[in-house]
């Protein structure tokens, strides 16, 4: 197949990913009959809070000092650093481009990751792909980070472990310093939104830091969307209300 046979695939294969998210989501018209306002309280769902694990998942939150100010060195001490308690073996480092503009941050890596030898990968990476085509990004225009470089057993971030990857993930977005954040699931929006996912959708949060400030939107993880579909449609909204910050 030719380059420009090439360049027509993969333009129909975007278009295809963007067209089934939309089906999936429920979307059927592409302009809405009725005006919508964000500043009404959306009705939330309510999403069971994440179980706890008995021990930390990380060690101590490492010394600021201690992490590199460059990113992509930065990016090295997270698959590397014994400051981490995650094995180092099982880490994965980040995917996209962080010049984009637009970082997205997951909890952690997906069952089968490491083995497919990078983030978001089988169903819920399809899904995913998706949910990018229909704001017209994907992977290569968009910056993929895990809270966690590491999948923590029982797939799910306690307490003690979240303060320690909050305050690298908080250094993380500081280095790369993206003009927008979608947080994606609970976890990760504890700590750029100050609460839970069911609290922080439909509103945009504001993250402060040195570098300047970062708009950050919460949706619900296409992992999590695979298992509750009903749910697409509420998560359409999210990435609705992220495009019209893009592009404002």
């Amino acid at each position: 197949m030719g380059i420009h046979g090439k360049r027509g695939q993969a333009i129909s294969d975007g278009i295809d990913n963007l067209v089934s998210w939309w089906r999936e989501a429920g979307v059927d018209t592409i302009v809405g009959d009725e005006p919508r306002s964000w500043l009404e309280e959306p009705k939330k769902p309510r999403v069971a809070p994440a179980a706890k694990n008995e021990a930390p998942t990380v060690a101590p939150t490492p010394n600021m000092a201690d992490m590199p100010s460059e990113l992509a060195a930065f990016r090295q001490w997270l698959l590397s650093s014994e400051a981490l308690a995650a094995p180092i073996s099982e880490r994965l480092d980040a995917i996209g481009d962080p010049t984009t503009g637009l970082m997205i941050l997951v909890d952690m890596p997906e069952q089968g990751d490491r083995e497919a030898g990078g983030l978001l990968s089988g169903d819920t990476g399809l899904l995913f792909d998706r949910m990018l085509a229909a704001i017209g990004r994907d992977r290569a225009s968009a910056y993929v980070v895990p809270l966690s470089p590491a999948r923590i057993a029982g797939g799910a971030i306690d307490e003690n472990a979240l303060e320690t990857l909050g305050s690298i993930a908080r250094h993380h977005v500081a280095l790369a310093g993206p003009e927008r954040l979608l947080t994606m699931s609970d976890a990760p929006s504890r700590v750029f939104c100050g609460a839970g996912l069911d609290e922080s959708r439909g509103t945009q949060h504001i993250f402060n830091h040195d570098g300047g400030t970062v708009s950050v939107t919460a949706t619900f993880h296409p992992r999590f969307l695979l298992q509750q579909p009903r749910f697409k449609a509420q998560s359409w909204k999210d990435l609705q209300m992220l495009i019209e910050g893009i592009h404002a």
